[in-house]
């Protein structure tokens, strides 16, 4: 019997696929039996997934993923479509992809910068250098979201969940947020749309030989700059991130990218993720996260 983490199961059956739930021992034999594979160990530390180490007919080691329906029904491919244009630089080797399964079958890695517990100051430069190797032209027909889009979302989505918990921070910083994010959705991906990770963070880096590589993306296109700004609205507590427009130039004058783009994605990414870790009681994160975003919002 395939197990699958309480947190998977819990919120899959909220939003209303607890069929998908019941079939998962079936789809997981059904998918053994299509792409001759054994399936083992199941990761438990997932939350919007079943994820286990899978065994290929040649003996190689491989991860099996099986994404949960989205709330509105179907399965959100954006994953597979990066990690195919990705081609293994930057993110796990994509072996097979069913997507009415909303099943991948990827390259297995090793621990995460965060089970290393790689200090700030190396951890730093391994994301850049991870998120860098995925960046590369977009079509506009890759099916992703874009950065303005994204922009978009993240201004109603900061204005709206402040009001519902209650004004967890300032107001300047939810202004100062939904300022940074205008800027963004005007400049956004005009110059040099690119193909994003989504999310770089230490969790998501993965052990590759000697570097990292990237799970997990959201998948985006548009500007480089969008992916530094999520690592940068991390790890609030670092004594070395306590300047974080230090930080951006730092990674601007690296990458040869904008630093000012840099740092307003950076303040409404961490605006947003410090109202969805209050929201599901994630703390002390939540808090050193808005605590971080009421300081540098104050003029």
């Amino acid at each position: 019997m395939v197990e699958l983490p309480d947190v998977v199961r819990n919120r899959t059956i909220a939003e209303g696929h607890a069929d998908w739930v019941n079939e998962l021992d079936d789809t997981i034999a059904g998918i053994e039996r299509h792409w001759s594979i054994v399936v083992g160990r199941s990761y438990k530390e997932g939350t919007e997934a079943f994820v286990a180490d899978a065994v290929l007919a040649d003996g190689r080691p491989a991860v099996l993923k099986v994404l949960v329906p989205r709330r509105s029904g179907g399965i959100d491919d954006h994953e597979a479509t990066v990690l195919r244009l990705a081609d293994g630089d930057g993110c796990p080797v994509l072996y097979q992809d069913d997507p009415a399964r909303g099943a991948l079958l990827m390259e297995r890695l090793g621990p995460s910068m965060f089970a290393l517990s790689l200090p700030y100051e190396q951890r730093l430069p391994a994301l850049c250098d991870a998120a860098a190797q995925i960046w590369r032209p977009a079509s506009d027909d890759s099916g992703l979201p874009t950065t303005a889009a994204k922009a978009a979302w993240l201004i109603e989505f900061v204005t709206s969940k402040w009001n519902a918990l209650d004004r967890p921070c300032d107001e300047r910083t939810i202004e100062h947020a939904v300022l940074c994010g205008q800027r963004r959705l005007v400049a956004s991906g005009f110059e040099r749309p690119l193909l994003l990770h989504g999310d770089v963070h230490k969790w998501n880096a993965l052990q590759a030989g000697a570097g990292f590589k990237l799970v997990d993306p959201d998948g985006l296109v548009g500007d480089a700059e969008y992916d530094l700004g999520v690592i940068l609205r991390e790890d609030p507590d670092e004594p070395l991130a306590a300047d974080p427009l230090a930080t951006a130039r730092w990674m601007a004058d690296r990458h040869g990218l904008d630093a000012t783009a840099i740092w307003e994605w950076s303040v409404i990414e961490r605006v947003s993720t410090g109202l969805v870790t209050t929201e599901i009681g994630l703390q002390p994160v939540g808090r050193q996260l808005l605590a971080l975003a009421d300081r540098l919002a104050t003029p």
